[in-house]
């Protein structure tokens, strides 16, 4: 599905596309083993981070075990690891644009050095799991929630494949970087903090098979694929979407505004990715009406007009949403709704707010949608 005759693609969003892909082009490399994580059992090239919402115990000389503050994210986290990954994604999707617009090899060839070295070189290469992600000081080392870090390497499969036809990207590189994503899938569904992640109620597991369905297509992962749309079917849409088309799991914490809009736009990054012509999900639906485009009606009016919200606003971040989910764009070409790719256009793209930029899993939609 592309998404050319429905956008037009304005000349002032190419424009910005390839700003972005200038910006990238001049950016130093980074990589994981950038910055060494003091508290990780692991080592350089083992990815580590605290999870967000975990403080100091104010009761305890050494401050431990962390205590949870909901909503709260603790400005001290280390969470270099999951900066320097979004980093990499960022700039990979914005050289893989800024290709895809011009055909020129340099911003290939600036997008395969990133990914050779973060991927694959042997001195600063991520290893292939997520075992120290989202740690708790004086709990524990890892959680299996921690895999939600990596939703943000979505775009890269992605841009891989873009730059599948340039000269920088020959077979062999290509085939290397897609039997890193398979080894992480395998991680994914075989480790116990994959599994656990997998059967999480909220937008927790909802991410893991956005990961995992993006993951799939890449890898040819045709199992994974199958199983992934009968438990949209069958798991995501009678268990997490209530009848009026809200997610009641987010709703009930201290961001319901900004945790519904995140859940809505990759309960749709799910439809965009699995969907085929033999199984639309786009158009699937229970017996009983909930659907996809039913959550699309009952957030809309409140992304159009957020003074109409009738729950609590979020304890964080609430003024600065909502911004340009790439959710808006993507369903209102497949559902042929012009009012969302019209929110879409007129929300911003690039927020500054750290919340909130962390909540947009992908940044380069045009990647998506390419012929």
């Amino acid at each position: 599905m592309n998404g050319d005759e429905p956008m037009k693609w304005e000349s002032t969003y190419l424009d910005w596309i390839m700003a972005k892909a200038d910006q990238s082009f001049t950016a130093p490399i980074s990589h994981i083993t950038d910055k060494i994580a003091p508290l990780s059992p692991g080592d350089s090239h083992d990815y580590y981070s605290n999870g967000d919402y975990w403080w100091p115990n104010p009761n305890t000389p050494t401050g431990l075990p962390y205590i949870r503050r909901d909503g709260q994210s603790n400005p001290e986290a280390f969470l270099e690891h999951r900066q320097i990954l979004r980093q990499m994604r960022s700039h990979v999707a914005n050289l893989a644009a800024g290709y895809l617009i011009t055909q020129d090899e340099l911003y290939a060839h600036r997008a395969t050095l990133w990914l050779q070295e973060f991927f694959l070189d042997e001195k600063t290469k991520m290893r292939p799991h997520l075992i120290y992600a989202q740690a708790i000081p004086g709990v524990c080392d890892g959680r299996g929630i921690g895999i939600i870090d990596t939703l943000h390497l979505i775009d890269v499969p992605v841009a891989i494949q873009t730059l599948k036809t340039a000269s920088c990207m020959p077979p062999e590189l290509y085939m290397r970087l897609q039997q890193w994503f398979a080894n992480y899938l395998s991680w994914m569904t075989t480790h116990p903090y994959g599994l656990e992640e997998r059967e999480a109620k909220n937008n927790h597991g909802v991410c893991w098979h956005v990961q995992a369905g993006i993951f799939a297509r890449f890898t040819n992962n045709e199992q994974i694929i199958k199983s992934l749309i009968q438990r949209y079917k069958q798991v995501y849409l009678p268990e997490q979407m209530d009848l009026d088309g809200s997610f009641p799991a987010e709703l009930q914490r201290t961001k319901p505004y900004g945790y519904s809009i995140f859940q809505l736009d990759n309960m749709i990054n799910l439809c965009q990715i699995l969907s085929t012509p033999e199984e639309n999900l786009w158009e699937f639906q229970l017996p009983d009406g909930r659907s996809i485009q039913r959550a699309l009606e009952f957030l809309y009016p409140y992304m159009l007009d957020k003074t109409q919200w009738p729950y609590d606003p979020d304890v964080q971040s609430y003024d600065n949403w909502p911004v340009a989910v790439t959710g808006l764009l993507f369903a209102g070409i497949a559902c042929k709704q012009p009012k969302y790719i019209q929110l879409w256009k007129e929300l911003t793209k690039d927020p500054k707010d750290p919340e909130v930029r962390r909540n947009m899993a992908i940044r380069q939609p045009i990647l998506w949608l390419r012929k």
